[in-house]
């Protein structure tokens, strides 16, 4: 991997968090002024403009971010016109089951899900992606189940809170814990003539 790939890759990234932390920036700021509803109007106008901040600096529309926008909107909208927060907080349980769905249903496939999201960044053999695999769709499993919990057991702002505050950090620090991994099988690679 060349350097001026590496300052590439570290320049997508640092988009694709301002990209995804913006809106839920705005979705707590919104709601601690102005409630829920509110905030799940400007979340859905956010997510639109990071979509759009995300083609403009990468040139294209990364699957994760994009599917995950596509459910703000979609149980955004049935939360203004219904009325009912329900839909909003149960958005995030659903989108992380359905990428544990799509990740599993790709290994038992043969094919991995993940590789095809991530294979143009990350250089894994076979079986570092099953076991990377595997690992985010149990991840996925356990932010469904921390959401289901959290919105189940206390207030809306609470668990706004855990949704901006929560769930980011512990993503960032389950992505940082499989570097090892990563590395591992790039050495690997590097060792028998298939690295970059």
């Amino acid at each position: 991997m060349t350097p001026a790939r590496k300052t590439s890759s570290g320049a997508g990234s640092m988009a694709r968090l301002a990209a995804e932390f913006g809106p839920l920036l705005v979705f707590f700021l919104v709601n601690a002024k102005f409630g829920i509803y509110a905030a799940t109007a400007a979340f859905m106008v956010a997510i639109v403009i990071a979509l759009g901040y995300t083609y403009v600096t990468e040139r294209r529309l990364p699957a994760m971010p994009l599917i995950t926008a596509v459910f703000v909107l979609f149980f955004g909208g049935l939360t203004l016109y219904l009325q009912d927060e329900i839909f909003i907080k149960i958005k995030p349980t659903i989108v992380n089951l359905l990428f544990a769905g799509l990740i599993l249903g790709g290994q038992i496939a043969g094919r991995s899900a993940l590789k095809l999201v991530l294979g143009h960044m990350l250089h894994l053999d076979e079986k570092s992606w099953r076991i990377l695999s595997l690992r985010w769709a149990g991840f996925f499993v356990l932010l469904a189940a921390l959401n289901e919990y959290v919105w189940r057991s206390y207030p809306t702002d609470i668990w706004v809170s855990f949704k901006v505050f929560g769930i980011l950090p512990l993503t960032i620090l389950f992505s940082l814990a499989q570097t090892p991994l990563i590395l591992r099988a790039a050495k690997r690679l590097e060792a028998e003539g298939k690295g970059d």
